[in-house]
């Protein structure tokens, strides 16, 4: 009886521990990156016979006359370009100006960009094909990436907007924010570039080496408003009307990295 109680303890103890060390793994799963960059995605920032330009945005940073003026505001103005407008903009009125009252419209723009949505696809666009025949030999031979044909990767927004060039320039910030990934709207991949990573090719088979560039697919929503410059007496502030939203989407390639598949036959 005792021997019984016993491996009835020794067995519950068991599938405890069991239980346990599977919700810790579930949570080490979920934990994972899901923008780390996975082991068969080199980077060949270095090996590239083309070089690309770097598309680092600039973080306008607003003076103090611009800070005043978002302070107030109900809707975030995150927009470089419309931020740098406002930092060059000088309004003095009159401290004696008693009674005088003004609006000053300075056009429709994107206020700001919301992300709703990012991810990275690994094999976005093909961009080469290296293959190997040793069905006929007889040792196992190596085969390596080396890239035919130059190859021009673009990225793009999914659907007509306007103001592209400012919401672009949002929508990548946005993006290298999330990811921590260099992104931009094109990458290119110069013929002859090569990496000096082996596959093994068997006798009797055919080898294939597929590359891809990587991307990452960014989705949100774009807040346009008319901008206004109020003026009461000395007082000045910035005044959003007419305000919406519009749904929008990218492609953002991955600068300088392939995503290398190998395939025996």
């Amino acid at each position: 009886m005792k021997n019984i109680i016993l491996r009835s303890g020794i067995l519950t103890i068991a599938m405890l521990f069991l239980f346990s060390f599977s919700i810790v793994a579930e949570e080490k799963i979920e934990e994972k990156d899901p923008f780390e960059i996975p082991d068969h995605v080199l980077k060949i920032s270095k090996e590239n016979t083309y070089t690309n330009s770097s598309e680092d945005q600039e973080e306008v940073e607003p003076s103090e006359f611009t800070k005043e003026l978002l302070e107030d505001m109900d809707i975030p103005i995150t927009n470089p370009d419309l931020i740098k407008m406002l930092n060059e903009t000088s309004i003095n009125p009159s401290p004696i100006a008693f009674g005088y009252r003004g609006m000053v419209y300075i056009g429709r723009w994107p206020l700001n960009y919301q992300s709703n949505e990012t991810n990275v696809n690994w094999e976005y666009q093909k961009v080469n094909m290296n293959e190997l025949n040793n069905i006929g030999g007889d040792n196992e031979q190596k085969l390596r990436y080396t890239q035919q044909a130059q190859k021009e990767v673009k990225g793009a927004l999914t659907n007509k907007i306007t103001n592209s060039q400012d919401i672009k320039k949002m929508m990548l910030l946005e993006a290298e924010k999330n990811t921590e990934l260099p992104l931009g709207y094109e990458t290119i991949i110069g013929e002859n570039t090569k990496l000096n990573n082996e596959y093994n090719v068997p006798v009797k088979k055919y080898g294939y080496l597929h590359a891809y560039a990587p991307a990452v697919s960014e989705k949100g929503k774009v807040t346009f408003g008319e901008v206004y410059f109020q003026l009461k007496g000395s007082k000045k502030s910035l005044v959003v009307k007419n305000v919406t939203k519009q749904d929008i989407g990218a492609w953002l390639p991955i600068q300088d990295h392939v995503s290398l598949m190998f395939e025996l036959k």
